[in-house]
């Protein structure tokens, strides 16, 4: 029995072993190998690997089977980190498990990015290896018998945990900075690091907020019919590419730089996401919450908003009469908006279902349609006014999806020869849509200009593109996003440039937002709930 359990078992689980440090080394960033890892690190390793090795083992049978399918998944997760390191310049963290699911849901948002020719040829191979395997290799309980198999099956997996508890008593706390905690922890033991620091972690509390505690401002009729209508949009990978791509038309662009000039205050906007991860950048907007404040839960904010909501800009200017409205033109499940955005103080959420099949533009409902709508919101005048924050989606990637028009393209990028080359070809269907966020900004102008009320607007990109070719070529850009205040009834003249042009990280955009609507800091003691305490006479 020595024998053959030393054939049958041992040599599969050493092999195994190997094979998943072979694999770890296919990430890129590649971690540090495994002789400059901490021994805690190196234990969450191994400790995890048995853990697998054993419940799998439980369920399939039949080692060789095991070790072939825990490789396969683990080859899964290289792939999607690499991927995600090449696109979004993150690796991938625990956080990024769920987005399995919201792959089967909306594959066309990260398919595509993975490879669909690799996914078929990797599923196509899983289903061949599978059947050949349950064929081919005889099962362990036919072996051994059910009793035998049990106690070393189960051997496994409790050594494994034993290994993954010591290992994570010792290990260090991450740094949230997920490329250098993956250099140095590896796959398995950053994985379990993110993991365990999220378990550990808890919720920003609602004092937090900036927006926390407001309270409604006396203000006589007069003034309150006179609140402007405010509409904050977050432009879909909104950006000035014109900084770093010389090639790019300098008429691209010509309603953004004419409201910049016109701007209460622009600048540039730090924001804690690049190329996607939406919600990182929303979220800090809307909450007014640094990603510091988050700690761990800062990759995905929304998983702890739709449970543990907080004080928001939408609150806020509830607070104080406006109806708030949310305009997203995708499903509303997607990132749990359906459950978020009513938490966060909107009256009402506008999702897919109200747009039809003509709002459609490239992949996504398009920019001219969500001004529509923002235009038929203004009309419907209930002598409320109006709070809209909008998430626009036409310039959502995969970019590469959609082909390069020739006649656009002459516009965007007149000097570029035909056919467009690597390099040029995402870049050219961005521009096209950018452009149709311009004119977007036009046509929301224009609406706030035929409004009763008074109109202030809010414009910002949540992330630069996804142009990997284009960043290559060229440069990347530093991945900070442009933003600007305007207002219907402030002149230009009324500040000198200097004071207009203001950088910004996201979380601070709607504190200043809201300041320049009601004329004070948001921090100010009049529009505080809570009362100073008075005096004892």
């Amino acid at each position: 029995m020595h024998t053959s359990l030393s054939i049958t078992l041992l040599a599969p689980l050493a092999i195994g072993l190997a094979g998943s440090l072979l694999c770890e080394a296919l990430l890129s960033p590649r971690p540090r190998p495994v002789w400059q890892r901490s021994v805690a690190a190196n234990s969450l390793h191994l400790g995890s690997w048995l853990l697998l090795f054993g419940v799998f083992l439980l369920v399939l049978q039949r080692p060789w089977f095991v070790v072939m399918f825990i490789l396969s998944l683990e080859l899964v997760l290289v792939q999607s980190s690499n991927t995600k390191s090449r696109t979004l310049n993150e690796p991938f963290i625990c956080h990024d498990f769920e987005y399995f699911w919201d792959a089967i849901r909306h594959p066309r948002l990260y398919v595509p990015f993975f490879g669909i020719g690799l996914a078929v040829a990797a599923s196509s191979a899983g289903a061949i290896a599978i059947g050949s395997f349950l064929y081919f290799e005889p099962s362990l309980v036919s072996q051994w018998g059910g009793g035998v198999f049990l106690l070393h099956s189960i051997g496994l997996a409790a050594a494994g945990t034993l290994l993954i508890w010591l290992g994570w008593r010792k290990l260090l706390p991450i740094t949230l900075a997920p490329i250098a905690d993956l250099n140095r922890l590896g796959l398995f033991a950053s994985l379990w690091a993110y993991g365990i620091a999220l378990m550990r972690s808890s919720p920003p509390s609602s004092t937090s907020s900036p927006f926390y505690g407001i309270a409604t401002i006396t203000l006589n009729a007069q003034q309150r019919a006179e609140l402007p209508n405010v509409i904050l949009v977050q432009s879909e990978s909104f950006c000035d590419p014109r900084s770093w791509c010389p090639e790019i038309a300098p008429t691209l662009l010509q309603h953004f730089d004419a409201t910049r000039a016109e701007a209460i205050q622009h600048g540039e906007l730090s924001v804690p996401a690049w190329g996607a991860n939406t919600v990182r950048t929303e979220c800090a907007v809307l909450t007014g919450l640094a990603p510091d404040t988050w700690g761990v839960r800062q990759f995905n904010p929304y998983r702890t908003l739709s449970r543990h909501p907080l004080p928001s800009i939408a609150t806020a200017f509830k607070s104080q009469g406006y109806r708030t409205v949310c305009v997203h033109p995708y499903p509303a499940t997607f990132y749990m908006r359906d459950r978020v955005i009513p938490k966060l103080g909107f009256d009402e959420f506008i999702d897919i279902s109200e747009f039809v099949s003509q709002d459609w533009h490239g992949q996504y409902i398009g920019d001219r349609a969500v001004a529509r709508k923002i235009g038929r919101l203004l009309e419907d005048d209930d002598n409320r006014p109006l709070f809209v924050f909008v998430i626009t989606m036409e310039n959502h990637g995969p970019l590469h999806l959609e082909a390069p028009n020739q006649e656009r393209t002459s516009a965007t990028l007149p000097n570029a020869p035909w056919p467009l080359s690597e390099q040029l070809r995402d870049l050219a269907v961005y521009l096209h849509h950018l452009d149709e966020a311009d004119q977007m900004l036009a046509n929301v102008k224009t609406s706030l200009n035929s409004a009763i009320r008074p109109g202030v607007l809010g414009w910002y990109g949540d992330h630069v593109p996804i142009l990997p070719a284009a960043y290559r070529y060229f440069s990347p850009p530093a991945g900070s996003t442009p933003y600007m205040i305007w207002s219907t009834t402030f002149s230009s003249d009324q500040l000198h440039t200097e004071q207009k042009l203001q950088g910004m990280a996201a979380n601070e955009l709607g504190v200043q937002l809201f300041k320049q609507v009601f004329g004070r800091d948001i921090s100010n003691d009049v529009i505080k709930a809570e009362p100073e305490p008075q005096e004892q006479e």
